[in-house]
């Protein structure tokens, strides 16, 4: 299902959860809904099911307006955080609930349902109730209701929140793997950043009920439309202007009272290296270690450059291992500058070797 969604508003008495929001969704594509609590995410995921009606604007599924039809009309799975299983019915039942709603035969319902158990890998577990199933089971109950009728779009919202961290890593794999399988459009909510990076085709930054950015999790992350943007996806370092350092003259470009610019580093554009390193030390600057935390696959370092700025920055574990207190050399090799009408990513000059001048 092709999705086209043109200047939508909903407020909820004086609270206003959509403004002015207009995006597109091609047919198949996975998208994640991405942004901090109460950023409209649930309320577009509600109004593209016919859960809440748009105070203004338009749906369109396929290119037909699709306001005005009922829920049962849109074609629509929906599977939500909670599960939102029959407690009193089998897993059989739960699945084949909306085939029986549409009056579908017997053995339709049967071999759908089997077809089905296979694909979650629910097979034997047809007649327990959803209390007899673990998290992640009862969730993969849930997808199955959802699918069972084949609908041409899913919503999921925050489908994973409420199953711990390792299942939700494994359930993330197979969601993608299942959306692959049917080819059906499919938009999650979720708030978890590396969730819909991991799985999403396409992401729609969300806040304050507005649109930040839409684009591959690649794009957002290397060229974010804002700070905000930014600073959701991925971690970075936030320096506020004035700031001075080396290879980046155009920083004394800006207006050091103006608080709408704002400097961000990501940490992988920092090299940390020893101070007495040699190669390109004129285009680094020292600094000081302040902490070193171990996260597994990487060192967390914190580096003080001058009193009161500090950035981090990571070492990879099979690299020299830093101390606090210990002087290093530290090359920024690029960073990117916020201002309310650009954006700019600026590399360090002082990399470059001047072109000789021949007179």
């Amino acid at each position: 299902m092709h999705i086209e969604v043109k200047n939508l508003e909903k407020s909820f008495g004086k609270f206003q959860a959509i403004h002015n929001t207009s995006f597109q969704i091609e047919k198949g594509q996975l998208v994640g809904l991405l942004g901090p609590s109460g950023g409209g995410k649930t309320s577009l995921l509600r109004m593209l099911a016919g859960l809440e009606q748009p105070n203004s604007g338009e749906i369109y599924f396929n290119g037909k307006l699709a306001n005005s039809l009922s829920v049962q009309d849109r074609g629509i799975g929906f599977v939500f955080q909670n599960y939102a299983l029959f407690k009193h019915m089998t897993v059989f039942d739960n699945i084949a609930y909306g085939l029986k709603v549409k009056k579908q035969k017997r053995e339709a319902i049967k071999e759908r349902v089997s077809y089905l158990l296979k694909l979650m890998e629910l097979e034997g577990k047809e007649n327990k109730f959803p209390h007899q199933l673990s998290g992640g089971q009862r969730q993969r109950v849930a997808f199955a209701r959802a699918l069972a009728p084949e609908p041409q779009l899913l919503l999921l919202d925050e489908p994973f929140a409420a199953i711990d961290a390792k299942i939700r890593k494994e359930l993330r794999i197979w969601l993608r793997n299942l959306i692959n399988e049917f080819g059906i459009t499919t938009i999650f909510v979720t708030h978890d950043q590396d969730e819909a990076v991991e799985v999403a085709d396409q992401i729609l930054i969300v806040q304050k009920g507005t649109i930040e950015q839409q684009g591959t999790p690649w794009d957002i992350y290397n060229k974010p439309a804002s700070s905000f943007v930014a600073s959701f996806i991925g971690e970075s370092n936030k320096l506020d202007v004035p700031v001075s350092l080396t290879g980046f003259p155009e920083l004394a470009d800006y207006p050091n009272s103006n608080s709408d610019i704002q400097v961000l580093i990501r940490p992988e554009w920092i090299e940390v290296r020893p101070e007495n390193t040699s190669h390109l030390k004129s285009a680094g600057q020292e600094g000081t270690v302040k902490h070193v935390h171990f996260r597994g696959d990487s060192w967390f370092i914190e580096i003080e450059i001058t009193e009161g700025l500090k950035v981090f920055a990571y070492q990879a574990i099979n690299q020299e291992v830093f101390q606090p207190g210990d002087k290093v050399n530290l090359l920024i090799h690029k960073l990117s500058v916020f201002t309310p009408t650009e954006t700019r990513v600026l590399e360090n000059r002082a990399k470059i070797d001047p072109m000789p001048v021949f007179i």
